[in-house]
């Protein structure tokens, strides 16, 4: 249990439903103060930030989203016990001021444990406009005399106040005396139980509220006190408890109990909030389109294809930019410094042709993950994905999985690794298995640049549409495979009903879109600076191999790649230099254009890295060429309203130097067997790595062959049924 503290360290975690702002609050707090690790002993995400208030440094740790503590799942069990630890000094719950009366069961749970609990009322500024007001001092006098505190953090509103209710609480707990009255009958069998763990638990409220767990059969309590000097006998008389007490409510204990909770609840709402007669919201109004039956799967359609003609349009001259820029002034200058300092001639090669050709190839496309992330923030913190995932729950019944399944699925859009992850969520181990075998089909943010370069390539201004369709291909092909799987290997043993929140639209605010754009840019970034700047210097050597060699082909890594190339001759891209991007591309996908670049344009006699321009004149012409890419996108991006076109006839987006390249060996129906076998085949190590550790090893294999094995039979298709149709 955690006591009064006078340090100024302290450590809070904040605990909340899912949509309550638990995130943003989060942000709020921290800032860019923001670290991510894992719980210990688990794999589920850890995110911890810092903020200071008052002369006291506060550790923040984010625990995931939860509606109760009755650790029936992964999170809910990590929720408690990071909470019973004793690590937080006090308890910050962020409840939905809009949504009180469902969001105040986590809140009096916290309540019965007898930490130092704040309540956040978050989304106030919401609540007020809906005509709710909230009696917060009435409200935290009930709960046992807390702090509660009103909190528009999208808005930072309200962050000093809770601060300051945190220290306060910190220095100052409340005392734990809260409790629910369970009436006589159960409080009569909570009481026998304390009485016998008086012995091992020595703070009454923790004893109480082990009491409670043991009768609601909780299964982390009780292998607790199985470990007890007198576990054994303590155990025997909760049986015997919960006997007499299920015979006499002719129901479950936990029912019971959540029936004593929500009733309290109720009558507490009663007393603090006022709320205006019900009228038809401005929500269930733009649901009643967004939702609907019929039309909302094509308007999330629409949606995506909007986001990907966007981000190519508005990133496109961004892209020429970045790539002006690392090929232009970046090599010149590196090459000027490397010949000042009389560097070897391997050295230069490493540099320019493994490292600026590897790692600045994919660096190119950062801004069009940029404005993906942006507009997919937007999205989320807008309501609308939510939204999103129940049109799709819809259209995942069909292979035997339900709402709960597209939380992860819809993950798997930014990074599979994470969304296999998120699977622990879901109580079933066989939907469990299928989510995860599916969740690779999707397509993640590091196929992006695959997608865009191709694109650029062969497809001018409808790249966008082309990108559209490949994340399209890869949601039906998860369909597809999932009804085999539930046919076969994973027939569904049960069938689990889920309920999907649709949280109130929302405006989402600038700071919140630019933490999240910022927190996957910089992880994407992250990742060129070490594993693919890892993989660039391998390559060049392997390139380089054996000592002294004219061609590329002729090293060991092209002999390689060329003795697995026949193999997708058929598929119309049985080159070396496509063979061995896909090589590299199972560690990570970004590998895919790190290596074409490394093997295109590094490898060109004619890459101009002779300059007769100075540092300065080279600085202006970047500073410009910016100034013109931002004067071009915002022309795009004006153009989008119908019936301005600020772009005149300048609608095809110029090529990146590995998009020319690319045209050499490509042809549009080549281009795009491969854009669907990278789309499709096996996933990169980490997500391997996940499924095996989740999983086991039976399933890691399963995923990677049956991927690689659908990737090339859809590739074939696609190329070979090209040909037949004259398109080749």
């Amino acid at each position: 249990m955690a006591a009064s503290v006078k340090t100024p360290t302290l450590t809070i975690a904040l605990a909340g439903n899912p949509n309550a702002g638990k995130t943003s609050l989060f942000n709020a707090l921290t800032g860019l103060n923001q670290g991510v690790g894992n719980f210990p002993g688990k794999t589920v995400e850890k995110k911890t930030g810092i903020c200071r208030r008052n002369g006291h440094t506060i550790s923040v740790v984010d625990l995931p989203g939860t509606y109760s503590l009755t650790a029936f799942s992964l999170d809910e069990r990590i929720a408690r016990d990071h909470i019973i630890s004793g690590e937080p000094d006090v308890v910050v719950c962020v409840a939905d001021a809009t949504n009180l009366e469902r969001n105040l069961y986590l809140a009096v749970q916290i309540r019965e444990i007898g930490v130092p609990l704040v309540l956040a009322l978050n989304m106030a500024d919401s609540a007020r406009a809906q005509g709710i007001r909230i009696d917060t001092k009435w409200l935290g006098q009930l709960l046992g005399g807390i702090p509660v505190v009103a909190t528009a953090a999208n808005r930072g509103h309200g962050i000093d106040e809770l601060l300051d209710a945190v220290v306060h609480s910190a220095e100052n707990p409340t005392p734990p005396t809260f409790a629910i009255d369970y009436g006589t009958a159960i409080e009569a069998a909570i009481a026998t139980i304390q009485t016998r763990l008086a012995d091992e638990i020595f703070v009454d409220s923790f004893a109480r509220w082990m009491a409670l767990m043991l009768l609601e059969s909780d299964q982390t309590v009780i292998e607790t006190v199985r470990e007890f000097d007198n576990g054994q006998a303590i155990l025997a008389e909760v049986g015997a408890q919960i006997g007499r007490l299920e015979t006499l409510f002719n129901d479950d204990l936990p029912i019971v109990s959540a029936d004593h909770r929500y009733g309290f609840i109720n009558g507490l709402v009663r007393q603090v909030q006022q709320k205006p007669v019900d009228r038809v919201a401005l929500t269930d109004r733009i649901d009643d389109i967004v939702t609907h039956r019929y039309l909302g799967l094509p308007l999330f359609m629409l949606v995506m294809l909007l986001v990907f003609r966007l981000v190519i349009d508005v990133a496109a001259p961004f892209l020429n930019w970045v790539d002006a820029v690392i090929t232009g002034p970046i090599a010149s200058w590196t090459a000027t410094i490397l010949t000042a300092i009389s560097a070897p001639a391997w050295l230069q090669s490493l540099v320019i042709e493994g490292i600026i050709a590897g790692v600045g190839g994919v660096l190119v496309f950062v801004p069009g993950l940029i404005v993906l992330y942006l507009f997919l923030a937007f999205l989320e913190d807008s309501g609308y994905l939510a939204r999103a995932a129940f049109v799709m729950d819809r259209l995942m019944t069909v292979v035997g999985l339900h709402g709960k399944a597209m939380i992860p699925l819809i993950l798997g859009f930014g990074c599979a690794v994470p969304a296999v992850y998120a699977t622990r969520t879901m109580s079933n181990r066989r939907d469990r298995i299928l989510t995860a075998l599916l969740i690779p089909l999707m397509s993640c943010s590091a196929r992006l640049p695959v997608y865009v370069v191709f694109g650029l390539a062969f497809f001018g201004r409808y790249a966008g549409t082309v990108i559209w369709i490949m994340y399209l291909v890869g949601i039906v092909i998860a369909v597809l495979a999932g009804l085999i799987f539930t046919r076969t290997i994973l027939q569904p043993d049960e069938n689990a009903a889920f309920v999907l929140e649709l949280p109130p639209y929302r405006m989402p605010t600038g700071r919140s879109l630019l933490l999240h754009t910022w927190g996957n840019t910089k992880e994407f970034v992250h990742k060129a600076g070490t594993l693919i700047l890892a993989v660039s210097v391998v390559l060049w050597l392997l390139l380089n191999l054996p000592l002294g060699v004219a061609e590329q082909e002729d090293s060991l890594f092209g002999q390689v790649s060329a003795t697995v190339a026949p193999v997708f001759e058929p598929l119309g891209f049985g080159t070396w230099e496509a063979t061995g991007s896909l090589i590299t591309g199972f560690i990570a996908k970004e590998l895919v254009v790190s290596t074409l670049s490394q093997i295109y344009i590094g490898a060109q006699d004619d890459l101009d890295i002779e300059t007769t321009t100075s540092f300065a004149q080279d600085v202006l012409e970047i500073m410009v060429g910016f100034w013109e890419a931002a004067v071009d996108a915002a022309r795009t991006l004006i153009s989008i309203i119908p019936g301005i076109d600020l772009t005149g006839n300048n609608t095809e987006p110029e090529d990146v130097a590995l998009s020319s390249a690319l045209r050499d060996s490509f042809t549009p129906l080549s281009a795009v067997s491969f854009l669907v076998f990278v789309l499709l085949y096996v996933p990169c190590v980490a997500t391997i790595a996940a499924v095996k550790q989740e999983f086991g090893k039976r399933w890691a294999v399963t995923a990677a062959v049956y991927q690689t094995a659908l990737a090339w039979v859809c590739a074939l298709l696609v190329y070979q049924g090209g040909l037949l149709l004259g398109y080749g």
